[in-house]
């Protein structure tokens, strides 16, 4: 019994290398441009399809395929080293780059994990905006890869990486923040108040001086009718 079952797994890994080195690699397409904003073609996958059977929820980097808070992704590591989180503008969701896949290499699509073929469907192909929000290490990506390169997509991946190392290596800047435009202020101006003209004297009255007497009746008190 135990002969036959390492019998069909050695040949299940036989079927598994023999399609990898048989089949084409995907239509190579030249690297967008490494800028904190991007327009990428996005695909869906899950540990249940037929071709992630072997690696079940493992990933590249030998972790365990997220779902949660930030999600796991495959990518060609030359455009987005291992490590590279994402957040996609459209869903808000967060992504880290810890997968590849033999379809990827050499694209620019990046290949998000979801957890059940439902919600792989529901994805389907989609084309979002990412920032990324954290690069990858590139150094780390080669250490993983370089002992890989026997697979076709591995060694693309890795000559990429290598004739781009410079380029890789230098740090992608932020967009610049809005400058706040200062609103200037009126000035004010100084008003001079103007000069009142000069009013004559009024000649004071003497205390001793009567006031001329008029020739009127005294008035009488006004007395409420009840």
């Amino acid at each position: 019994m135990l002969r036959f079952v390492v019998r069909a797994g050695l040949t299940a890994a036989a079927l598994v290398l023999g399609a990898c080195s048989s089949r084409p690699l995907p239509k190579y397409e030249k690297p967008i441009a490494r800028t904190h904003f991007q327009q990428v073609r996005t695909t869906a996958y899950t540990h249940t399809e037929a071709d992630h059977l072997q690696h079940g929820r493992s990933t590249a980097l030998g972790g365990t395929l997220q779902s949660t808070n930030v999600r796991s992704a495959a990518a060609d590591w030359s455009r987005w080293p291992a490590g590279t989180m994402f957040r996609i503008v459209e869903t808000g969701e967060l992504y880290r780059v810890d997968d590849y896949g033999w379809a990827l290499a050499g694209t620019n699509t990046i290949d998000l994990y979801k957890p059940s073929r439902d919600e792989m469907n529901r994805w389907g192909v989609r084309r979002v905006t990412i920032e990324n929000m954290e690069w990858g290490d590139v150094d780390r990506s080669l250490a993983v890869l370089k002992p890989r390169t026997k697979y076709r997509h591995v060694k693309r991946m890795v000559n990429e990486i290598e004739s781009r190392y410079a380029e890789l290596h230098r740090p992608v800047e932020a967009p610049p923040q809005p400058v706040a435009t200062e609103i200037p202020v009126a000035r004010a101006e100084t008003v001079t108040p103007a000069r009142a003209e000069p009013v004559g004297r009024v000649a004071a009255t003497s205390p001793t001086t009567s006031a001329p007497r008029s020739n009127q009746p005294p008035l009488t008190p006004f007395r409420a009718i009840r």
